[in-house]
């Protein structure tokens, strides 16, 4: 088949890499992918979010299956056109992508479905979300409703520091127009973890459990990202677990979003914690989780472009889908002042030593090719990805590739998946 991939960065790496893997895909193309995509897909020029023109590429091609990346799109409605073509999209029509692209929508759905999360307001302006706050004792979750690109959320410790935060929201200094409406939420604590499906609107079938690590800086400080690395264990959800969130949350949004007539075909990824009293969302995305999908598709097996044309066609085959017992570990190295301000066009130096690490695929997020050297493009620049027998081993490898990597500025957190060992280690119950 042939095979479009909307994106370019390193979860779209992370998906050429799978896609090429499959013995079905006669031709991988990707718009607009990127100089270490090329490597794997034809790179075709233009913006993955301009629907009508993503769906006279597909018939101009004659595209197959087209597989979309990241969130814009989506929320864009590059599903909704490629449909109305005829043509097979993997990927949510913006209808179902409102649970990823406006946090205020997905709560008042979980509302309506009685899916656990944290107790909410949805505010529409500063003097409403100041009143709010009176219900909220500090630690208090502050989100932009809109897609900030992983940026939109701020944790303030106190009533000024949220004060401040919404002040910021609000004149668009934090999150631009994504932060014109607010959701203040109660602060949960517990264990974080990603649960990710895929879905053909009725049927579901679940993914290998990850945690990604949000904070820029070691022991969970600093600023939130875009993400700065993750694992992927089967260990982080015992069965049991597994099976309640499967049923309290999965189950009743995907059958919610049947019923209220936005099936969601493609990827319903949820961001959990697990509280005292039991798993409760703290967020829905739409598509693979950078960099969780870096380590979940690293124990991915099968025929995976077969998997997801079956999920857009409406008929999942969940057979297809089979994964590693492995643990993978994903390390995100990224530039200097990253998740803020940051330079570009460093050279980077090592790949090439860093890649003949035993089990170590490195996925590129952020670079360039100029004059047959990598530089820096990007405020998340690489994903050092390792598997192996053991989450610790995993975790091991992943960080002897990232040794010889250097460039200027470059940064990243030095305890990717101690908390979940530590998780792991406590028999991940709750």
């Amino acid at each position: 088949m042939k095979v479009l991939l909307l994106g370019g960065g390193g979860r779209e790496h992370a998906l050429a890499w799978m896609l090429r893997q499959s013995p079905t895909v006669q031709r991988l193309y990707a718009l607009p992918g990127s100089d270490a995509i090329a490597t794997l897909a034809e790179p075709i020029a233009g913006d993955p979010t301009d629907a009508s023109r993503v769906a006279a590429l597909a018939e101009e091609l004659d595209i197959d299956l087209t597989v979309v990346g990241p969130e814009a799109p989506l929320a864009a409605g590059v599903a909704d056109a490629l449909q109305a073509a005829g043509r097979r999209v993997f990927g949510p029509s913006r209808a179902a992508a409102r649970l990823e692209s406006s946090k205020i929508f997905a709560k008042e759905f979980m509302a309506r479905h009685q899916v656990p999360t944290a107790r909410f307001a949805a505010c529409a302006g500063a003097a409403e979300a100041l009143a709010a706050l009176d219900r909220f004792p500090p630690p208090v979750v502050l989100k932009a409703d809109g897609l900030a690109a992983g940026k939109g959320v701020v944790i303030a410790e106190d009533r000024a520091g949220a004060e401040a935060a919404l002040a910021d929201l609000f004149a668009g200094r934090l999150a631009g127009s994504a932060g014109q409406r607010v959701v203040i939420e109660e602060c949960l604590r517990g264990e974080e973890i990603s649960l990710l499906a895929l879905s053909d609107g009725e049927r579901w079938a679940l993914l290998p459990p990850a945690q990604d690590h949000k904070r820029a800086l070691d022991g969970d400080r600093g600023p939130n990202t875009g993400g700065m690395g993750a694992v992927s264990a089967d260990e982080l959800l015992p069965p049991e677990l597994r099976t309640r969130i499967e049923r309290e949350i999965v189950a009743p949004v995907l059958r919610g979003m049947a019923a209220e007539g936005h099936p969601l075909r493609g990827v319903l990824y949820c961001g959990l914690m697990l509280t005292a009293d039991g798993p409760r969302v703290l967020e829905f995305n739409v598509r693979f989780g950078d960099p969780e999908a870096q380590a979940i598709l690293a124990r991915a097996e099968g025929d995976w472009a077969t998997a997801l044309l079956s999920v857009a066609e409406g008929r999942l085959r969940a057979d297809l889908l089979r994964w590693s017992p492995q643990p993978a570990a994903c390390v995100v190295l990224a530039s200097g002042g990253y998740p803020g301000s940051f330079a570009t066009d460093f050279p980077i130096h090592g790949l090439e030593v860093a890649g003949r690490e035993a089990q170590v695929t490195i996925f590129h997020a952020g670079t360039a090719l100029r004059q047959q050297h990598w530089v820096t493009r990007g405020g998340r620049v690489l994903g050092v990805t390792a598997r192996a027998e053991t989450l610790a081993a995993a975790l091991e490898q992943a960080y002897a590739g990232v040794e010889p990597i250097r460039f200027e500025g470059m940064q990243y957190r030095r305890d990717i998946g101690r908390r979940a060992l530590a998780w792991i280690a406590a028999g991940a119950r709750i």
